[in-house]
Formats: C-alpha cells, sequence, structure tokens
C-alpha cells in the first residue's frame, strides 16, 4: 500500500516534472514566438512607417508634377489662345489702341473688346464676332458701352476697304451724339443717321435689303455672301452695320421686324450692334457685359472674367475717318483684268454675235456685253480722264480672250495723239502682238484721209460678204458661215477713238465719211461688220446733226463718268457715277436699261502682257503682225513691200516711179507709171526742199531698181545749193548716171532736147533728174529746150522728174498763163495750196488741199478721178 503510495507519488512527481518540462519548454517556445512576433511586429511597423514615407513622396513628387503640367498647359493654352487671337483678329481687328492704325483684311475678321483675365502673364484678346458672323448686343454701364461701341465700329472699319463697311447709326435718345465722333464719315455717305421715330422705316429697308440680297445676288446658288466671297474670290455688296443706340419699347411689327434682321440679316452681310434694347439670346448674337474692373462679361467666353479696353483716341478715329472719307470720295480702286478672262481661251463661236463681260454689276453679276445683229455698234462717250481708254482695253481683252483669230478681227484707229493702241501691234521692246488685230492707226489726227480709208475698206468688206451671201441665197454672217464653213468670215470691231475729229468740219473728208458710216452702220450688221466710236462728247459733231437715222443704229451706248448727251435726254444715271464705272445701256440710252457695271483694269501693262503673250504663243503660224500706220513716223523706202518687189528686168516697158506711202489700210505705196506716151514726167511741186529731194530720191531708186545696172541712164541736174549734198548722194548710188550744175546746163539740155527731136526712141531710157527746174540758167533758149523736152521726150523713152519750187514758176517753164498742162501727166505738191493747183487738175473746181508737214498731195491724170494724199519716204531710206 505504501509502495503503490510511494509509487503513485514518484509516479506524480515524474509527472509533474515532465510536466514543468513541458512547461518550461513550451515557455520558453512561447517567450521565442513572442520575442518574433514583437520582431515582427517592429518590421511591419518600420516596413509600414517606410512605405507610409514612400507614399508621401511619391505624393508630393506627383502634385508637384500635376502643378508644374498645369503650369505648362496653362501657359500653352494661354499662348495658343493669344496666337488663335492674333490669327483671328489680325492687324486693325485685334492691335492695341497705342498701336492702331487701319489695316484693311481679305477677309472679315473677329474684334477685340478687351482681354481675357486668365491666371497667367500671357495677355489673351477677348474677341466677338460681327463681319460676317452675327451681332453684338452691349449692355451694363451705358457710358463704358459706348466706349465698346465705338471700338468695335472703328475696328470693323479700319479692317475693310474704304467703303465696304457702311454705318447706320440710330440714337433717338442723344440725336447721334453717341456716334458723333464718325461724323467726318457721312459727307462721303459711308455714315448716315436715322432721326428720331425713324426705326420703322430703318428695318423696313434693311429688311428689303435682306430679301433683295438673297433674290438677286446670293439667287439660291449661295447661303451667304462670305460663302460667295470665299467661292468666287469678290464681295458684291458692303456690309452694312446698323446701330441701334435705344429705341424704348419696340411695338410688335417692330419687335417682328429686328427678330428677322437678328435671324437673316449676317448671312446678307446686315448686322446690328445694340445697346439698351432688349434682346433675346440666340444663335449668332453675342453679348457684352460692359462693367468696370474685372466684372465685365463677354458670353462667347463663358464664365471668364474679362477687362473691356477703353475707347478709341479721338485723334485716331477722326484720322482714320477723315482717310475713308477722302478714299470713298476717290472712288474705289479698279479689280484686275482677269477677272473679265474665261476658264479656257478660244473656245466660243462668234456666228451669231460677239459677248463678253464688262465687269461686275454692284451686285457683283457680270454685265455681258454683245454685239450682235441687235445691238450691232456701240457708242462710249465720256471726258477725259473718266477712263474711255482702259474701257476699251477691257472689252478687247474679254472678247479677245473667248474668241480666236478665225472668228474676230479688229481694226483700230486713235485719232488723238497719242499711243493707245500701239500696245497691240510689235514694238522695239515686245515683239508680240494681239493676233485679232489686222490694223492699227496712231497719232492720225492730223491725217483724216486715214480714217477714210479705213472706212472705205471697211465697205469693200461689205460688199465682198454681201456678194458672198447673194450666192449663197442667205441673208446673214452667221448662214453665210454655216453654207461656206471653209471661208474665213470672222466678225469685224472696228474702234475709232475721237472719232469726231474724223467728222470734223465740212469738207469732203467728213461727207464721205458720214456717207460710208452710215452705209456701215445699217447694212453691216447683217454681215458681222461692228462699229464702235468712243469721243469725249458727241453733242458737238456738226456731221452728224440731221442725221438721225446713222445715230439711231448705234443702240449700244456706253456712258463714263460725267458724259454729256450719249444716253437719252431725261437719262443722267453718268452724271453721278464713281471712278471706274460705266452706265451700259443697249436700247439707245433708255433710262429702263441702265446697267451699271465695274470696270476692271485693263491698263497695267504687266496684266496685259501677260494676256497678250499667252494669245499670241497660240496664233496660227501663218498669221501675220498687224498694219501699223503712226502718222508721226516716216516711212522708209527700204520697208516698202512695192519697192521690195521690184527687180531688174532686160525689158521693162512702163518704169514705175514709186513717190511716198499712201495714206490707205494697205501698206501700198504712191506710184507713177512712166510709158512711151505725151505728158509721162512727173513734177514736184513745193519750196520744202527736204521733202522735195527725198521725193526725187525715192522716184529715182524706184526706176533704178527695174534695170540692169546699163539698162538705164540717169542725169541729175541740180541748180540749187543747198540741194547739192542730196543731189549727190543720190547720183552716187544710181548706176550710169551724169551729175549736172549751172555751169554745164546749157550743153545737157541741148543734148537732151535732140535726143527728144529724134525720130526714133532711144534704145534706153533716159531720166532727167532736175532739182529747182525753176532756176535754168541761158534765157529763152534753154527754157524752150526744156518745153521741147517736156512734151516730145516721153514718146523717145526720155521723162523728166523735175522740181518746181511753186505751181506758178511750173506755170512759167510750160509757156504762161495761156499755155497746156499736158506735158505734165503727174505731179506732187509739197507746201502749195489746192488754189494753186487750179490749172492742173480736171474740173473746174481745185483739188481740197492744205499744206501738211511731211505731207504731200499726189495726182496722176492717166488714173487718178482725185488727188491723194500721199507721205513721202525719209531721205536716204
Amino acid at each position: 500500500m505504501a509502495e503503490s503510495t510511494a509509487q503513485q507519488v514518484m509516479e506524480i512527481r515524474a509527472g509533474l516534472s515532465h510536466a514543468l518540462g513541458a512547461a518550461a519548454i513550451a515557455l520558453d517556445r512561447a517567450r521565442g514566438a513572442h520575442a518574433a512576433a514583437v520582431e515582427r511586429r517592429r518590421r511591419v511597423e518600420a516596413a509600414a512607417e517606410a512605405r507610409l514615407r514612400k507614399i508621401d513622396s511619391a505624393r508630393d513628387n506627383r502634385l508637384a508634377e500635376i502643378d508644374e503640367q498645369h503650369r505648362t498647359d496653362l501657359a500653352a493654352y494661354a499662348g495658343a489662345a493669344a496666337a488663335a487671337a492674333d490669327r483671328a483678329a489680325p492687324g486693325a481687328a485685334g492691335d492695341p489702341w497705342d498701336d492702331w492704325q487701319a489695316t484693311p483684311l481679305d477677309r472679315a475678321a473677329e474684334l477685340r473688346v478687351g482681354r481675357l483675365l486668365l491666371p497667367h502673364p500671357e495677355e489673351v484678346p477677348a474677341l466677338v464676332p460681327l463681319l460676317d458672323r452675327g451681332h453684338v448686343v452691349v449692355r451694363g454701364d451705358r457710358t463704358l458701352g459706348d466706349e465698346v461701341v465705338a471700338g468695335l465700329l472703328l475696328r470693323a472699319l479700319g479692317t475693310a476697304a474704304p467703303g465696304r463697311v457702311q454705318l447706320i447709326g440710330y440714337d433717338p435718345e442723344h440725336l447721334g451724339g453717341g456716334l458723333a465722333r464718325f461724323a467726318p464719315l457721312a459727307p462721303a455717305g459711308v455714315l448716315t443717321f436715322v432721326g428720331p421715330g425713324g426705326l420703322p422705316a430703318l428695318l423696313d429697308d434693311l429688311t428689303a435689303h435682306v430679301r433683295r440680297i438673297n433674290e438677286t445676288v446670293l439667287a439660291g446658288e449661295y447661303t451667304s455672301l462670305r460663302e460667295l466671297n470665299a467661292a468666287t474670290h469678290r464681295r458684291p455688296e458692303p456690309w452694312r452695320v446698323a446701330v441701334l443706340l435705344g429705341a424704348g419699347e419696340l411695338s410688335r411689327p417692330e419687335q417682328a421686324q429686328l427678330q428677322r434682321l437678328l435671324r437673316t440679316g449676317a448671312a446678307c452681310g446686315v448686322h446690328l450692334v445694340i445697346q439698351g434694347l432688349p434682346v433675346q439670346a440666340a444663335d449668332g448674337i453675342e453679348f457684352i457685359t460692359a462693367a468696370s474692373g474685372d466684372h465685365a462679361r463677354v458670353s462667347s467666353a463663358g464664365a471668364l472674367p474679362v477687362r473691356l479696353d477703353g475707347g478709341p483716341p479721338q485723334a485716331v478715329v477722326a484720322a482714320t475717318c477723315r482717310r475713308i472719307a477722302e478714299a470713298v470720295e476717290a472712288g474705289p480702286a479698279p479689280v484686275a483684268l482677269d477677272s473679265l478672262l474665261p476658264q479656257e481661251e478660244w473656245k466660243q463661236s462668234a456666228a451669231t454675235g460677239l459677248s463678253a463681260p464688262l465687269g461686275d454689276s454692284p451686285q457683283g453679276v457680270p454685265v455681258q456685253v454683245t454685239l450682235a445683229d441687235y445691238p450691232p455698234h456701240a457708242l462710249i462717250a465720256g471726258p477725259s480722264g473718266t477712263g474711255k481708254t482702259n474701257l476699251i482695253y477691257a472689252w478687247m481683252g474679254a472678247l479677245a480672250a473667248r474668241y480666236s483669230p478665225a472668228e474676230l478681227a479688229f481694226y483700230l484707229l486713235d485719232f488723238k495723239e497719242g499711243v493707245s493702241f500701239a500696245r497691240f501691234a510689235p514694238g522695239r521692246r515686245d515683239p508680240s502682238w494681239l493676233p485679232h488685230v489686222r490694223l492699227v492707226g496712231l497719232n492720225v489726227n492730223t491725217d483724216r484721209e486715214f480714217g477714210l480709208a479705213l472706212l472705205r475698206f471697211l465697205g469693200e468688206e461689205l460688199r465682198r460678204r454681201a456678194d458672198a451671201a447673194k450666192r449663197y441665197e442667205v441673208t446673214n454672217l452667221a448662214e453665210l458661215r454655216a453654207e461656206d464653213p471653209e471661208g474665213s468670215w470672222p466678225r469685224i470691231v472696228a474702234v475709232v477713238d475721237e472719232f469726231q475729229v474724223l467728222l470734223s468740219g465740212r469738207d469732203a473728208v467728213a461727207a464721205e465719211a458720214v456717207d460710208l458710216l452710215e452705209d456701215l452702220a445699217r447694212r453691216g450688221r447683217s454681215q458681222g461688220i461692228h462699229l464702235i466710236l468712243a469721243s469725249q462728247d458727241v453733242s458737238g459733231i456738226e456731221a452728224l446733226w440731221g442725221r438721225p437715222a446713222l445715230v439711231a443704229q448705234f443702240s449700244l451706248r456706253i456712258a463714263l463718268p460725267r458724259a454729256r448727251r450719249i444716253l437719252a435726254e431725261t437719262n443722267t444715271a453718268a452724271e453721278s457715277l464713281p471712278r471706274y464705272h460705266a452706265v451700259v445701256n443697249a436700247d439707245s440710252g433708255a433710262l429702263e436699261a441702265n446697267k451699271v457695271v465695274r470696270v476692271p483694269a485693263a491698263g497695267d501693262r504687266e496684266r496685259w502682257n501677260a494676256l497678250q503673250h499667252r494669245l499670241w504663243r497660240k496664233r496660227p503660224p501663218e498669221l501675220g503682225p498687224p498694219r501699223l500706220f503712226d502718222g508721226d513716223v516716216v516711212p522708209r523706202l527700204a520697208d516698202s513691200p512695192d519697192f521690195r518687189r521690184l527687180a531688174p528686168a532686160e525689158q521693162v516697158a512702163a518704169p514705175m516711179v514709186l513717190l511716198g506711202e499712201t495714206i490707205d489700210v494697205a501698206a501700198r505705196s504712191a506710184r507713177t507709171v512712166l510709158r512711151r506716151a505725151p505728158g509721162r514726167n512727173l513734177a514736184v511741186l513745193g519750196t520744202r526742199m527736204d521733202e522735195a529731194c527725198a521725193i526725187l530720191a525715192t522716184a529715182a531708186r524706184s526706176l533704178a531698181a527695174q534695170f540692169p545696172p546699163d539698162g538705164a541712164r540717169f542725169s541729175i541736174l541740180c541748180l540749187d545749193q543747198d540741194a547739192r549734198a542730196a543731189a549727190a548722194a543720190l547720183c552716187a548710188e544710181l548706176p550710169e548716171c551724169g551729175s549736172f550744175d549751172a555751169d554745164s546746163a546749157d550743153w545737157l539740155l541741148e543734148d537732151v532736147a535732140a535726143e527728144a527731136s529724134a525720130s526714133f526712141p532711144s534704145d534706153r531710157p533716159h531720166f532727167l533728174v532736175i532739182y529747182a527746174a525753176d532756176a535754168l540758167p541761158g534765157g529763152k533758149e534753154t527754157a524752150e529746150q526744156l518745153r521741147t523736152i517736156l512734151r516730145q521726150g516721153p514718146e523717145r523713152r526720155l521723162h523728166v522728174l523735175g522740181w518746181w519750187r511753186g505751181a506758178a514758176l511750173l506755170r512759167d517753164a510750160l509757156g504762161g498763163q495761156a499755155s497746156r498742162t499736158d506735158p505734165i501727166g503727174a505731179w506732187v505738191a509739197l507746201d502749195v495750196h489746192g488754189s494753186e493747183l487750179a490749172p492742173f487738175y480736171p474740173g473746174a473746181r481745185a483739188p481740197a488741199w492744205y499744206p501738211r508737214p511731211w505731207r504731200a498731195l499726189h495726182f496722176d491724170r492717166s488714173v487718178h478721178r482725185g488727188a491723194e494724199v500721199i507721205i513721202p519716204y525719209g531721205a536716204g531710206s
């Protein structure tokens, strides 16, 4: 029992010991785990603290990055906004007032009213759209609002060409005082004031204007003038800005009209600037709240504060308004010639007529001008300096670009002193010419015969076309061209500038010219011959008095500013025309047929040359240059086609003497044929030695060109001391030439008289050239010998080319007043009046002739019905 108890105690002790050991071990393990847990907690807390520090650092860095990016973005946005504002409002639209000046732009711009207040030093202008965009309503402080309105108006005026922005002011409270600073614009019509009570009429007028623009200018093709301008690069209508500065309560009709304008006006260039009227927000309406400091607002800027600019300085407003008014009163600059040119050149047919634009109407629509069966001919009138020549250039350029030279031919004549038409012919500096031009007459104010020659030429062409029409049994050019497609039947346009010179006076030239004009005007229409007559004033042309039928044929009338008597008596439209404009009327000047046209600048040499060179390079290879007649130029014998055709021949039955250039459409030489017949001698009459020597030299040189070196004999007798040099030079040039003077004249004449009295003609012609034949020495004997030579020599191939220094002196050489003049079959008169030539002229009347420098009158009794005016070829030419 005791053992069992002890055993149990031992076991208990052993169990307790084991338990205590296990507990100690567990305790140690727990303490180790606790220490590990504490260490782990420490590490976790340290890691968490480090993580927090890292997160805080990353957050701070990121916040710094965000702040920096915000500052960068804000600077970029502010810079972009400022750049965009510069682009949207360049020049006068956005420049500050201290550096402001008017700078017309090629498009409508937004307008600066102040600057946006951004948290950035970059200045960003506050802009509002107005022209071509919409309307502006100014609210808030009235005084500040007045400055905003003034700034808007000045910027709008400064960004457009003078006169392209028109202001209409309605200020019933201050009776226009709100716009008083713009008063210099009123005399030029750029600013119009509407008095109190005039608002209903103003709104009605603006509404009617919008309706007209929609119907006649936009015409369903464009939705706005802005779109039309972008498509065509032209703006046919100015902007109209109506400034309404308070009007009280509007009636229902007025409110309806105002709403219509707010909806539709901007598309038609009608804009409203309103202050003091209630307006509801809507698209296209910009609201500006005028307030001091940072409290102003612009509706398009949202909640961004705006600081408004001060008003423009009065000195700037006044100077700008004066310059605009002066420019408007001076008239608009013309548009370029290119606006008249077609997209494709030489594509139109002239079978039924010629049609081309002359310019744009005030609405921007091209004004077509036609020459056809009706209207067939045109009259152009305008005082000097109003653009008559420019208008002719523009019309010719528009026609020449549309019709090829096979369709259109120009004949040009300018009676005023100048070279207006010289550009159409080849010159020293520019070898090109307008391919359509067949004739250019310059400086013909003293050569009215050339105008007559042109009319005669056109008359012959009319007869040629009429004969062809009879052969083909047709009645007009269109039908003739259809029946004869291989023929050359261009429409002919003859342009005569200052045509009144041709018809001045009451002489044979004017009488024949009027008769020819009347025939051409009446019958030319059906055969494609059209006349364009231009003058400063058609009312004083005596030759047209009593010829209403002639004037009536010119149903197309074009009147330039201040032109008189070209339109109907009651039609005064030309009196108020601005520069570069004309009235085109295709119904003989009737008031209802008026069309106002803005004529482009066709006188610009560079632009015209570009067109002419382009057409010149396209010309057919067989088309040569036009005939150029310049009344101020002395022709050269070497340039004469007739002289160049002369060639030596063994047998010349009737040698031909060239004398000078005829005043004719063709470059033809005046000539006299020296046949073996009585009277085939030539007399040059007058005291002008240089011209007489030139004519004798021309005659002798042309004769020599027809013979081989030994085929003819020349004898030169010079009895004028001053003419010896010319006679010697001629003799040196001629083959088989003998030179004689007063000392040897007697035996020369004796020898030649014996030759003239021989029974048989000489084996070769003998030409006796006498300078100052009236100065023959030797008395009656030599005089009789000369008469023998004149009477009998031509039948024996002996001809006299003599210069007498007066018609009476020649008559004396022939035997006196009772003698016959038959020995002189041809003569050339210089400074001899027509009455002195009566003995040498057929019929009872003397030729109508008065001396002119370097002009002569030629008559050959064997071929001429009347004398012809010629231009002697230059000496030594």
